[in-house]
C-alpha cells in the first residue's frame, strides 16, 4: 500500500514538469539576419524562411490575422497582440515586419515576430 501511495505521489509531482516542457513560453527569434525582400519573393521561399518586409497593412481579416501588401503583392500575416508594442497602425502607415514564412499545402502566411512603424 505504501509503495502504491509513493508511486501515485511521484506521478502527480512529475506532471507539472512535463507540462512546462510542452508549453510555448517564447524565446529568442533572430530576425536581424532575415532576408529583406518583398512579398512576391517571400511567397516563393521555403517553409520556415525568415524574412523582413516593408509595406502596409491593408485590412484586418480576423483577431490576429491581417492582409499585408507591398508593391509586388499581398500576403496574410499573423500578428499577435504583444508584437504591436503599443504602436497604432493604419493602412496609410508604412511598416516593417519580420518573421517566418509558413507554408501548408493549401495556404501561405507569415508569422510576424516584430512590427516597426516606419513613418510617424
Amino acid at each position: 500500500m505504501k509503495k502504491l501511495l509513493l508511486l501515485l505521489l511521484l506521478t502527480l509531482l512529475s506532471v507539472p514538469c512535463f507540462a512546462a516542457f510542452s508549453a510555448d513560453v517564447g524565446g529568442f527569434h533572430d530576425t536581424t539576419n532575415a532576408n529583406k525582400t518583398n512579398v512576391a519573393k517571400a511567397i516563393k521561399m521555403n517553409d520556415s524562411s525568415y524574412v523582413t518586409l516593408q509595406g502596409n497593412i491593408e485590412k484586418q481579416l480576423s483577431e490576429d490575422s491581417y492582409l499585408f501588401k507591398d508593391a509586388t503583392g499581398s500576403i496574410t500575416v499573423e500578428i499577435d497582440k504583444d508584437k504591436w508594442l503599443g504602436q497604432n497602425v493604419t493602412p496609410k502607415d508604412k511598416i516593417e515586419i519580420s518573421g517566418k514564412i509558413e507554408k501548408k499545402f493549401n495556404y501561405i502566411k507569415m508569422d510576424v515576430y516584430s512590427v516597426r512603424k516606419l513613418n510617424k
